[in-house]
């Protein structure tokens, strides 16, 4: 995990980032409209740390690829260049990890994956998504609906900067209502199913929806 201190840049100095402070084309998510922003079992951070179980994929722009397929009418291949020319959005949102650390006040920018699936056309039979990372076939799973989400996107900046490959660059997904876990690093596809199936962590013990205001962090 990340040392960072008060001379990190990513360091909140004072109280967490409110949902006012953002500019009007801004999403913001509606947990950060909560009376109390912490999950239970959280405590906040004032750091962006660092957090992964194993080593860092090496992507190069010029290969990085994202697929969106299964059940869909067209399924998609996007380059950096193409992902690059999409229509671009603006999330602000806390960001809650299953080790009980929540980083308030996030302001997310990508793609809202609402655009990939109108591009794509999602198929009726389609019931749940599963994403997948460069990080040697890692998979996460969850409904199509905590996916379809005005606040959920495909991000390659944080509070104004590109994504370092630490915190999942290129591109990673962002799923604010769920654990961090489920908005994978280092993405690469997304897959709509019909029947769920769980994801790495998941198949490990990890809680099959991850939904921080339920602590819904492990299989009981």
């Amino acid at each position: 995990m990340s040392s960072a201190g008060p001379d990190d840049p990513k360091y909140q100095s004072g109280g967490p980032p409110e949902p006012g402070s953002v500019a009007p084309d801004v999403i913001v998510s509606p947990d950060t409209r909560r009376a109390n922003r912490i999950p239970p079992g959280q405590v906040r951070t004032r750091k962006w740390p660092v957090l992964h179980a194993t080593t860092v994929p090496a992507i190069s722009l010029e290969e990085w690829r994202l697929h969106v397929d299964g059940l869909v009418e067209r399924p998609l291949e996007f380059t950096w260049a193409q992902f690059q020319a999409l229509p671009r959005i603006r999330v602000f949102a806390d960001f809650h990890c299953v080790t009980r650390w929540s980083r308030l006040g996030n302001l997310w920018e990508g793609v809202s994956v609402r655009h990939l699936l109108d591009l794509a056309g999602v198929k009726p039979s389609a019931r749940y998504i599963i994403a997948g990372g460069y990080d040697d076939g890692w998979t996460t799973n969850f409904p199509l609906a905590d996916f379809d989400q005005e606040d959920a996107l495909v991000v390659d900046r944080h509070d104004g900067e590109l994504l370092d490959a630490d915190h999942g660059g290129p591109a990673r997904l962002i799923v604010p209502r769920l654990y961090a876990w489920k908005s994978a690093k280092w993405l690469t596809r997304i897959t709509l199913v019909e029947h769920d199936r769980p994801g790495t962590w998941e198949e490990l013990g990890y809680h099959n929806h991850g939904d921080p205001w339920r602590e819904e962090r492990y299989t009981e």
